[in-house]
């Protein structure tokens, strides 16, 4: 008996189109879970970013109001001709100029959001943000808990 190979064999040299096509399709979904996935990664890192340089401006302000003696809801001694509090924590050391800058209004948060300050020569009442970011109702650039702040 002889042996005679059919030109399409048992062990064929190469892939067919309908193998090549499924494995351009699941690498194209990785690639599309992978997009999806770092996005989500920066804007929760974007929002923590925003949380955190809300609770450095917080607790420096409790601090200077602890350290100087101010009550809630109370103002500041006028100092260099301005009761601004962000101010007052900028020239004593308590916030570095990024913070200032952020309290001021100067520059916005990583995902675009403008902080505000209601009152800026006012320190806050217990429980409540001395400044708080434009985003914070849609993309909840707020801290969950920050009472104890």
């Amino acid at each position: 008996m002889k042996y005679h190979p059919s030109p399409r064999g048992s062990n064929p040299r190469g892939m067919s189109l309908l193998e090549l096509t499924v494995v351009i399709l699941v690498l194209l979904s990785l690639v599309a879970v992978l997009f999806i996935g770092s996005r989500a990664w920066k804007r929760s890192g974007d929002r923590a970013g925003c949380v955190l340089s809300q609770r450095n401006i917080q607790m420096a302000t409790r601090s200077y109001q602890n350290l100087y003696g101010y009550n809630y809801g109370g103002r500041p001694y006028a100092e260099n001709g301005t009761q601004d509090i962000a101010r007052h924590l900028y020239e004593k050391g308590y916030i570095e100029r990024r913070l200032f800058d952020l309290a001021t209004g100067v520059t916005t948060c990583p995902s675009g959001g403008t902080y505000s300050c209601t009152t800026p020569d006012i320190f806050p009442l217990s429980g409540q943000l001395f400044i708080q970011c434009s985003l914070s109702d849609s993309e909840g650039h707020i801290p969950q808990v920050y009472t104890d702040w």
